[in-house]
Order: C-alpha cells, then structure tokens, then sequence
C-alpha cells in the first residue's frame, strides 16, 4: 500500500490503512527510523566538530621545529567519539549509514593511533637529539647510529612540518603515509636508544659510580665529558659529602687541585694536582686514586704532626675525618698498650687516657 505524507493526508487516512494489523513491521520500521535519524544526527555533529579540530603546537627548545599534540580536551572528546562510532557500527540498522560510520571509525582511529605515535617519537626524538646531533663523544663512540640518526631527525622534522602545515587533526591523519613514517621514525629511534642502552652500561661497567646517577644526568655527564667544569654540577651525585673539585685551567684541560665538601665548609687538597685527561670514566676513576693517595698522605702526616703540636691545634689543623681516623687509632694505640703494661703498673690504663 503506498501513500504520500503531505498536507492532505488526514487521520482517517491513517486510520483506513490497517496498520493495526500490521503492529510489528510497524514497530520495526519506526525503530529502525529512530536509529537512522539518531545516527544521523551523531555523524552530522561529527563532520560539524572534527572539521574544525586543531593539533596543539609547541615549538621545541627555541628552535623552529614545531612539536604537536591533541589537547586533553579533544583528546576525552575523541575517546567518546569512537566510543559512539563503535555503537553506531554494532547497530543492526547501521546498513544505510555503513559506509560513512566505517570511514569515521578509520579517521577517529588514525588521529588516536598518530597522537600517541607522534607523542612517543617526539620524546624519543627530542632526548636523542641533544646526544646524537650535538655530543661528539656519543658521535665518536657510535658512529654508525649518529648517522642513522641524522636521517632520523631530517624525516621528524618533514613529518612534524606537514602537521604545522595542515593543522587540522582530521586532514593530516588521514593521510595514508603519515602513520607510515611514524612507525618506521619510531622503529629507527629504538635502534638509536639501544645502542645508547648500550654505551651508558659500558660507562657504568667502567666506573661503578655511575649507577648511582640517573639516567638524564649520566647523559648530560658523558655529553660534556670533554668539557669537566661542566660536569660539576653531579659531582654530589657521584661521590657523598663532595661538592665539587677545585679546578685550575690549564691548557686543553684543567687541573683538579682539590675538593670541596658540600657538608658545612672543608677543603681537602690533592698531594698532586691531577689533570683531568681521557674519558669521563677514565679521569673519574682517576679522582679516586688522587683521593685515596692524598688521604693516605694527610693521615700520615697528621700522625707525625699529632706529637709535634697541642692537641687544641692538631684538631684544628687537618680535614674531619683524618682527625677522626688518626684520634681513633692513638686512643686505640694507647688502650692496647696498657693493657699489655696493667699487670706491671695497675694505672697503665689511668696514664693511658691522661695522654
């Protein structure tokens, strides 16, 4: 039975069509309607919001590079929407709308899959960077990957310009060659930091002391190992109770003189002034011979001068804990040997803390 909805059609027209005898195609005809029109209605807004949805710009470290993101709102916006388009597609009166629900489940899914990519490959990128491009001794030590990279950078900056170019999330995601190139950047950028892995675990098999220093300051250490008043600033990183070292320059490298506690105000000098040559590990490893050789000295001297001086002056004259360590072995000293005179003098052990 056909008839034409207009402004004729009456009441008694409905009625003299029998469509209670027809109850159930009714109702699913009228559902399915429903359904279409509510679908339709969520495709419209999407087409309306995504058409206007912007990438985030930040632009990296003072340079010209410009690193994107979705912000956290539209990020929440494009869960739920995926979340709807999803629904939408489990419709069994999803047929008239297939195509173009299938199209956004794709499009919404190529923006979530590139936002994440692109965040992962800009972290990564961002921190090899400073190491593979600017840091001659990781370009020395990994010549293959700092030229592996080179290529890596020049195709993230191609990349992150043709976002800064398109700006529309939808428009640069759709792209069938952009999620191609993330994944081959990120795979590339993986090979990169396991070398890196790599090298960093030589350097603390090299120089233990290294595992106490995290990650980030081990590599700004080995970036400015040529370079050692740079790496100051880690020294109570690398050793406890150490501030910094004394340094003189001289020449190509300076000299370390010294060091400087950062517990209260104490300067211990080197017997020998050590010039900081070779690697970071090599001149670190270094440090603690020259400490250990010149306590050792100091100790030893502070022994000769402890019965050459007042003991007001001697505690005055030598760094805390050699004063410590030589106190604690005359006292020791001295209580062992009245011990071995008590039985011939009974106040061997009275005359021994008289001295």
């Amino acid at each position: 039975m056909q008839f034409v909805v207009d402004a004729k059609l009456t009441l008694r027209d409905i009625y003299n069509l029998n469509l209670n005898k027809y109850a159930e195609d009714v109702e699913e005809t009228t559902d399915q309607a429903k359904q279409e029109a509510k679908m339709e209605k969520t495709l419209n807004k999407l087409n309306e919001t995504w058409k206007d949805i912007k990438f985030q710009f930040d632009m990296h470290k003072g340079s010209d590079v410009q690193m994107f993101k979705l912000s956290e709102e539209n990020f929440e916006m494009l869960e739920e929407n995926q979340q709807q388009v999803s629904a939408m597609l489990s419709n069994r009166f999803v047929a008239f709308f297939e195509v173009e629900c299938t199209k956004w489940n794709t499009s919404l899914a190529n923006i979530s899959e590139i936002n994440n990519l692109a965040g992962e490959v800009q972290r990564s990128w961002s921190f090899l960077e400073n190491l593979f491009i600017h840091s001659e001794e990781v370009k020395k030590e990994l010549p293959k990957q700092a030229e592996l990279f080179v290529g890596v950078d020049k195709e993230v900056k191609r990349i992150l310009a043709d976002a800064y170019v398109k700006q529309i999330a939808l428009i640069y995601c759709d792209q069938v060659w952009v999620n191609k190139a993330f994944t081959k950047v990120q795979e590339q950028l993986t090979v990169c930091e396991k070398a890196l892995q790599e090298f960093m675990d030589s350097k603390r098999t090299a120089f233990p002391r290294f595992y106490f220093v995290a990650q980030a300051d081990l590599l700004d250490i080995l970036s400015n190992g040529n370079a050692p008043a740079k790496i100051q600033q880690h020294m109570p990183k690398i050793f406890q109770a150490i501030e910094n070292l004394e340094l003189k320059e001289e020449g190509v490298r300076p000299f370390a003189m010294g060091m400087h506690t950062n517990v209260g105000t104490e300067y211990v000098v080197f017997t020998n002034p050590l010039k900081l040559m070779g690697k970071v590990e090599t001149y670190m490893q270094d440090v603690i011979d020259s400490m250990r050789s010149s306590l050792k000295q100091i100790a030893g001297d502070s022994l000769v001068r402890l019965g050459q001086m007042t003991k007001e002056q001697w505690l005055q004259n030598d760094p805390a804990q050699t004063t410590l360590l030589i106190n604690i072995l005359t006292w020791t000293r001295d209580v062992e040997g009245a011990f071995s005179k008590i039985k011939g003098n009974p106040l061997a052990m009275k005359d021994a803390h008289v001295h």
